[in-house]
């Protein structure tokens, strides 16, 4: 079969591997639906140098990508199960079903991987497919059998793609802070992570203000349930938020840009008690504890993905509130097309693309 790879320096390669056999406790899915996303650039752009490559990478999570040769890339794998491996009972996975994939595997034991957050493993650094073992941007894929999700009859393989990151990672975010009707919720960046967190909000019954310096991406935001909407470069945006608030501010806040501006408006533009939920990787500001959080009683969260359960949960949510997941894409790819994919994903100034099989 043929994968994408990222030798380096913005270059896409398709190389051939060998179909993939499943071992103990392993599955192999036909993919149907591989989502690109921007972690992704942070491979695409690496150093082809190898040396150079170690030493940006320190640390991060692609550090061991290019150990025992190239990866096949792509973490938002959607799919059927065509092979189940010896130690799979059919609760876990059965021929023929249809499939998302949590794209992390730890250690399977520890008290994190037991209840469905492998990326936390306290036992050993996991494995992540597209990343540091084979991902999806390829007609097959193998995988450990306890990352599967089943996806629903009621969305399609685009759907999943997209909750199997992007869209997953927005709705446990916003399940951090469980907003509803009376709730203002401001979301700042309206990438693809963004516009899926407008589109969850919006579901939940939130008042919803989105922010984004990109006119195209605020107008999608809109369609996609904005109450309101505002551009950090052409006014300042927490008095923005508070005029919109009767001068309170926002419940809560959610930042998916990473920019350092983004970050510290998030905080500045909350109301008394308010809770901002970051997502973004991006340098942090510098911030005043004092004033902008003990005083006015400010609870600042992380959060990293989502668990197994959440990853079904949304996709459970997405039936039956009627949310169109895929709707985030704007761009549909052919494998032979990854590098024009990437290409356009460098820009980051168009929608989320996926590769379809």
């Amino acid at each position: 079969m043929r994968g994408v790879t990222f030798p380096g320096d913005r270059r896409v390669e398709i190389m051939n591997f060998d179909d993939p056999t499943p071992g103990p406790g392993e599955v192999v899915i036909e993919v149907k639906a591989s989502g690109l996303c921007g972690s992704d650039l942070h491979a695409y752009r690496a150093p082809t140098d190898d040396a150079a490559f170690r030493e940006l990478a320190k640390g991060k999570p692609y550090e061991t990508m290019r150990d025992n040769g190239p990866k096949i890339a792509g973490h938002e794998p959607c799919g059927v199960v065509v092979a189940v491996g010896p130690g799979v009972s059919e609760r876990v996975a059965r021929l023929g079903q249809r499939v998302m994939i949590h794209h992390y595997s730890g250690c399977h034991v520890c008290d994190q991987c037991r209840t469905g957050w492998p990326q936390m493993c306290e036992e050993m650094v996991p494995d992540i497919y597209g990343w540091t073992a084979h991902g999806a941007h390829a007609k097959y894929m193998k995988c450990a059998a306890h990352t599967l999700v089943t996806l629903p009859e009621g969305l399609s393989f685009e759907a999943g793609a997209a909750i199997a990151c992007g869209s997953g990672t927005s709705y446990a975010a916003l399940r951090k802070v469980q907003p509803n009707a009376s709730h203002t919720v401001a979301i700042f960046g309206q990438g693809p992570v963004g516009l899926s967190g407008t589109q969850f909000a919006a579901a939940m019954g939130a008042r919803v203000i989105a922010l984004d310096v990109n006119k195209e991406r605020l107008e999608t935001a809109r369609r996609f349930g904005a109450a309101e909407t505002i551009n950090p470069a052409e006014v300042d945006a927490p008095e923005a938020i508070r005029e919109l608030t009767h001068g309170r501010g926002a419940h809560f806040s959610i930042e998916t840009s990473g920019a350092q501006q983004a970050i510290a408006d998030a905080i500045k533009s909350l109301r008394l008690w308010g809770t901002a939920v970051f997502v973004g990787l991006g340098r942090p500001p510098v911030v005043d504890f004092a004033s902008d959080v003990i005083f006015r009683q400010i609870s600042l969260q992380g959060s990293f993905t989502f668990s197994t359960n959440i990853m079904e949960e949304c996709a459970v949510f997405s039936v039956d509130r009627g949310v169109e997941v895929e709707a985030v894409f704007s761009d549909r790819w052919s494998l032979e097309q990854a590098a024009q994919a990437y290409d356009l994903l460098d820009k980051q100034s168009s929608g989320k693309g996926v590769i379809i099989f």
